[in-house]
């Protein structure tokens, strides 16, 4: 446990504990550089001895840190010292939201209308980012002493839920999106719907999904209809009603369709809150009802590895939105699975609930050939690893059996239309050609026949508009990160299936983001030798850059005194310049004088000139009145000895002590 007063990075001072999460504990602290208070989380222990969490953790904290917004948390700094890793952030005097929900029961619609516009603009600019929040809820909204409403913990929950299964995550699940709880897929509508959700509470003082287990909670974001606000509090404006209900449809396509257009709506409902201007899309036939596919329970079946403690729940699918026109009547698929299946409905339960609660974990997620995620390799052993053969056109059965005799899993993720294999072979895999471990699941999506639908160019396009053009030409889209040197920050690196190919309606086109350059953390050089000094730069993925050389009476010749930058955070691939000691200042001296041999009625004199260790610094054969010299002695003093001639028979003066000259 942090103590207060210790120091984090020779800088930050702990002032006091503030508060904890099932992630870290929160300390106020001073930051002696700038002089100022900061927030700084630092992550509980569990988390910190798992490297790949750590990993994630700081580059989701540095990607967010690219955001500054008036209406974010902004995130200043990220470091690690003695096994403790945190995140300094800006420190806001105040209460969360959900602490304000509780004290006030249920806020005023003006004042429900302002903070949501507040928390929209936070998000808006984090999407401009291509940053999704993905756990967006009061607990991470902050409102000031000032009455400023800001967003925090951008970026951080992506690494939570891609790693962990947290102790906060019955707070998030209240706010979860259907989407989020069924496989784990978010996009900039999953945040619309938790703010929606956020708006819900704020007008009514209650979530409107409650449960005794998260698994409950998030069976009814995926099937149950909430009651609407006007219900509980009857005097709600029909703008925001109206407004909460676009915004939490299960659909994500009868959402809004960017959190732009939710906030002209808000701006809107402050003007006009009692008129019914908010226009929810018809539903589409992909949104009606779905059913477990016999494939999905096979799957189900195998991942279910530990027994599960059942609970009572309803085992069908999501129902339509309330304004669908067969609202209300079992889907005849739904009824015919449910009949099939009722011999083992026990199992069947068991099963489900694994199959939410690993969506909801962000476990079932489709990792596409030549992904770097590997977040849902599953290793189970640490045998000797195996190279993950090339399924591409093999049938189910074929590929099944080439994984089983390497010891490899296999799972069908789903059905997309393939120009380049026919129906009912493997089109796409993950981790193909890599070398796994034994044990380790393979992903595999199977061709359902040529496409009917041109698939549109959207690399080098801003995230938005290329959501935009894919929903518009009929896909679904699943956007991944990656940093680039090449790629601005939000622009579409690649996409999957490429461009120019066909589709069929629904099909998932997964898309490569751009996070920009990726940032580093800049090692401390000090002590180095030059050579070691890049070996760390190296390893950080960072250049040496120019080496100049300075004395140092406190640095040892050869080592590193200081470096620019000289902390922080920098472009990978960027340089870091030294500067080596070369040891202590020296002080040199010199000696100037003339000799006449006429002086000392010889023809010729052989001078000797000794430094004040005694060693021979020079010597001089004069002939004729001339001037003699020498420099780079390291004394300040010596002597002269003045012979005759240079077999020293005589010496013409006695022992001469001489003062030499500063060079």
């Amino acid at each position: 446990m942090i103590s207060n007063g210790t120091f984090l990075g020779n800088r930050y001072e702990i002032i006091e504990k503030i508060g904890a999460g099932g992630m870290s504990d929160v300390y106020r602290a001073k930051d002696h550089s700038l002089g100022r208070d900061v927030a700084i989380k630092v992550l509980k222990s569990e988390f910190a001895d798992d490297a790949g969490f750590v990993t994630k953790f700081r580059a989701e904290a540095q990607s967010a840190a690219a955001l500054e917004h008036p209406n974010i948390v902004n995130i200043y700094d990220v470091g690690s010292e003695d096994g403790l890793y945190y995140i300094v952030m800006e420190y806001v005097e105040g209460i969360t939201l959900k602490t304000y929900i509780s004290k006030k029961g249920r806020l005023g619609f003006n004042e429900v209308l302002s903070i949501a516009i507040q928390v929209g603009r936070g998000i808006e600019a984090a999407h401009n980012k291509g940053i999704v929040h993905r756990d967006i809820k009061p607990q991470n909204i902050i409102i000031s002493k000032e009455g400023k409403v800001k967003v925090t913990d951008f970026g951080i929950a992506r690494a939570a839920t891609s790693n962990t299964i947290h102790a906060d995550i019955m707070g998030s699940v209240h706010y979860s999106s259907p989407e989020q709880a069924r496989n784990g897929y978010v996009t900039y509508q999953s945040d619309i719907y938790s703010l929606g959700i956020v708006m819900y509470e704020m007008c009514t003082g209650r979530v409107p999904f409650d449960g005794d287990t998260t698994v409950a909670v998030a069976i009814q974001h995926l099937q149950s209809e909430m009651t609407p606000p006007s219900k509980i509090v009857p005097d709600i404006p029909v703008a925001v009603e109206q407004i909460i209900k676009k915004a939490t449809m299960k659909s994500p396509d009868r959402r809004y369709a960017s959190i732009g257009d939710l906030l002209s709506d808000l701006k809107m409902a402050l003007v006009n809150p009692n008129d019914n201007f908010v226009v929810i899309p018809e539903i589409g036939e992909v949104d009606r009802t779905k059913v477990i596919t016999p494939d999905e329970v096979a799957q189900i079946q195998k991942a279910a590895a530990a027994p599960v403690v059942s609970e009572k729940v309803n085992v069908s699918a999501p129902e339509p939105d309330e304004d669908d026109e067969d609202d209300g009547v079992v889907n005849p698929k739904l009824d015919k699975a449910i009949t099939i299946m009722g011999v083992v409905v026990a199992v069947v339960i068991v099963l489900i609930l694994v199959y939410v609660v690993g969506g909801f974990l962000g476990l079932w997620r489709y990792v596409p050939s030549g992904s770097k995620s590997g977040e849902d390799t599953e290793v189970v052993s640490e045998d000797e690893g195996v190279e993950v053969p090339d399924l591409l056109g093999m049938t189910e059965e074929e590929a099944k059996a080439a994984l089983k005799e390497l010891e490899l899993g296999y799972k069908k993720i789903g059905e997309v239309s393939s120009d380049e294999y026919e129906a009912g072979q493997i089109c796409q895999q993950s981790h193909g050609g890599e070398t796994v471990e034994k044990n380790t699941t393979i992903e595999v999506m199977i061709s359902n026949g040529k496409g009917d639908i041109q698939v549109p160019d959207v690399v080098g396009k801003d995230l938005e508009t290329a959501i935009t053009l894919l929903r518009d030409a009929g896909f679904n889209y699943n956007p991944t990160y990656e940093f680039s040197e090449d790629v601005p920050q939000g622009k579409i690196i690649s996409q999957s299936p490429e461009a120019g190919g066909s589709g069929k309606e629904g099909d998932l086109i997964t898309l490569v983001v751009s996070q920009g350059i990726e940032s580093v953390k800049i090692p401390s050089l000090s002590g180095m030798t030059e050579k070691e000094a890049k070996k760390a730069l190296e390893n950080a993925s960072l250049k040496l850059g120019n080496v100049t050389k300075e004395s140092s009476d406190s640095v040892a010749s050869g080592k590193v005194i200081s470096q620019d930058p000289s902390s922080g955070y920098a472009d990978a691939g960027s340089s870091v310049n030294i500067v080596i000691s070369t040891g202590p200042e020296k002080t040199y001296y010199s000696f100037t004088e003339e000799y006449d041999p006429d002086d000392y009625g010889v023809d010729e004199l052989y001078i000797v000139l000794k430094d004040g260790n005694g060693n021979t610094v020079a010597t001089w054969t004069v002939k004729s009145a001339k001037e003699v010299n020498v420099g780079d002695i390291e004394t300040a003093s010596g002597k002269i000895y003045i012979y005759d001639n240079d077999d020293h028979d005589t010496l013409l003066t006695g022992e001469e002590s001489v003062s030499f000259d500063k060079q």
